[in-house]
């Protein structure tokens, strides 16, 4: 169930990705959030300079195995803009970290990529629940579905011009 906590944490992403998008990179930015609220760590999509691996999920899952206890992961929440991806995913659930909520679907980022005409990724496009069993996936919330494609759009246009 989503409430207004998550909304804010989910603005938040937002605004990450649209940092991500003003330094020419694709929109998506996440954030970890502890039990007791305390934002633990936050990122954007850095894959402009061709480490596809930079994905902020990957970045969260990273830092978490450094900086988390492991007995306190499971109750951190990973908030983004973007459903994970399988890379990101599996990171997730082998880093042992909790919920995950997110804006917009794998799904609605794949029908959006083909309304513009742009090639599909060359990584199988998978739900979170087809990568990983036992964490609860709350997502997408449709409230901000527009927003986060109006990101995309502006993405894509830029790489096409």
């Amino acid at each position: 169930m989503i409430d207004d906590t998550d909304k804010q944490h989910l603005m938040r992403c937002i605004e990450l990705a649209q940092e991500a998008l003003d330094d020419g990179d694709e929109p998506f930015g996440s954030m970890l959030v502890a039990k007791d609220g305390r934002v633990l760590f936050e990122d954007r999509n850095r894959v402009s300079g061709g480490d596809h691996t930079r994905h902020p999920e990957f970045a969260i899952a990273k830092w978490a195995a450094e900086n988390v206890p492991e007995a306190e992961r499971a109750d951190a929440v990973v908030y983004t803009s973007g459903e994970h991806c399988p890379m990101c995913s599996a990171a997730h659930a082998w880093v042992g970290l909790g919920r995950i909520v997110y804006a917009a679907s794998t799904q609605q980022f794949t029908r959006w990529r083909a309304e513009l005409g742009a090639q599909p990724g060359r990584v199988r496009a998978l739900a979170i629940q087809d990568v990983i069993a036992d964490t609860v996936v709350d997502g997408p919330v449709e409230e901000f579905a527009e927003r986060v494609k109006a990101l995309h759009v502006a993405h894509y246009r830029k790489a096409s011009a």
